[in-house]
């Protein structure tokens, strides 16, 4: 459910620094005695540019938005060429309508659960780096980051921009908010090819091409572990890693970035018990996300293998990243998971509906949370005192709500002490 993201790289000398949040300034400024701790974000003024660069023009600027709106474009005009491939949307309201209630529920709450097992992911990274973040504040987070993630051009840039600062506001130093997003990253991508693989040796179709895949690194890991535990062997083999890596440090662009995830290891010290409930919460990520895919495919009748439904899944997710018709994958997830649901023997109708019964919580549902959780961050436009009392109020019980129904694992009853120096007033 959510997009590997990228390691950040130095800023430019002449961007200004971010400004302070509205309830204080950034806590856990960094150690002024390191030139890498940095931060990696900086707020640049509207307008503003490189010293002596002159300014794009537009369509360069805008040029991704331009080929998104083009390709959008052009599934318009052929939409009537696969006019007769498209499902009858008088049988798929029909499914719509009698969809079971139970199984809808199930939807929701596996939703919830996926969303709430990435917060608790993040929420558990910046407790092993030593801030301790309110629960209500990491789901605020996840969800805000997912909204801008899923809805704006070039969403997942300003997704990690956005999770960062909120970080750095939440107490956490430049280093930490650093290293915690690249290690959910990282963690979240490994749980997810592992996944992926899972779900291609259970398909009997496609469990042959899959274990041949696999027998040859598995082989060259067999013969390579052995080697590791001598050191004039391993120093031989990991020759190539440590001449990349200097290799990478020295190059003006990719050193910044070379540092900063080296860096990690000095921020983040995972114990073994941490590593377990890592690993488990970014299971629960992705496994609830398909089961909620699963539930909405039994919900209009569909009898469907949880393998299907996670190939299914995969194949939805690689096409929202391939052809990204719309932010989040909107018109290519859709069409490539009916697709797949109808490959498994589902009817088209029925197949549609599921989907968008699916689409209809895991993105709408909980875009519309997002932005509400914004507004709640104190990140909405400028209104009133009592106005923006009123919108607080409101994401506050939103996700209060959200909040309770994630009991996902038994990390949710630590008492957590919140900082007073971050607290808000």
């Amino acid at each position: 459910m959510h997009e590997t993201v990228a390691a950040p790289a130095h800023p430019p000398a002449d961007v200004a620094p971010p400004r302070p949040p509205a309830d204080g300034p950034l806590q856990n400024a960094p150690d002024t005695d390191d030139p890498s701790s940095g931060v990696p974000f900086p707020e640049r003024p509207a307008g503003a540019h490189a010293a002596g660069a002159p300014p794009r023009p537009w369509w360069r600027r805008k040029a991704g938005l331009l080929l998104q709106l083009g390709v959008l474009l052009l599934a318009v005009v052929a939409l009537p060429l696969y006019r007769d491939s498209l499902p009858d949307l008088g049988a798929t309201w029909s499914s719509v309508a009698h969809a079971d209630p139970g199984w809808l529920t199930v939807v929701v709450l596996a939703v919830a659960g996926s969303m709430g097992a990435f917060a608790r992911l993040q929420r558990r990274l910046l407790r092993i780096g030593g801030l301790r973040m309110p629960l209500r504040r990491a789901f605020a987070i996840t969800y805000a980051g997912n909204a801008l993630s899923t809805t704006l051009p070039a969403g997942p840039a300003v997704s990690v921009v956005y999770t960062f600062r909120q970080f750095r506001r939440g107490g956490a130093s430049a280093k930490l908010a650093t290293a915690v997003i690249l290690a959910g990253g990282v963690i979240t991508t490994t749980v997810y090819s592992v996944i992926g693989l899972l779900a291609l040796l259970l398909d009997p179709a496609t469990q042959g091409p899959a274990l041949t895949a696999l027998a040859v690194p598995a082989v060259l890991l067999a013969l390579l572990v052995p080697l590791l535990r001598w050191p004039r062997p391993r120093a031989v083999l990991t020759a190539p890693l440590r001449s990349a890596y200097r290799a990478a440090l020295a190059h003006p662009k990719l050193g910044p970035w070379a540092e900063r995830l080296a860096g990690v290891r000095d921020v983040l010290r995972p114990t073994r018990r941490d590593w377990a409930a890592l690993i488990m919460l970014a299971t629960l990520n992705w496994v609830l996300d398909i089961l909620a895919l699963l539930a909405a495919a039994h919900a209009v009748g569909i009898d469907v293998d949880p393998h299907a439904a996670a190939l299914a899944y995969f194949a939805a997710q690689a096409a929202g990243s391939v052809l990204p018709l719309l932010p989040g994958g909107l018109g290519a997830v859709e069409g490539s998971m009916a697709a797949s649901l109808v490959a498994f023997g589902a009817a088209l109708s029925p197949a549609a509906a599921a989907v968008g019964l699916y689409r209809l919580v895991s993105y709408w549902g909980v875009v519309a949370a997002g932005w509400i959780a914004w507004l709640g961050l104190h990140e909405g436009p400028r209104l009133s005192a009592p106005a923006r009392a009123r919108l607080a109020w409101a994401g506050r019980a939103v996700l209060d709500g959200l909040t309770s129904t994630a009991t996902l694992s038994p990390y949710s009853s630590v008492p957590l002490v919140v900082p007073a120096e971050a607290r808000r007033p």
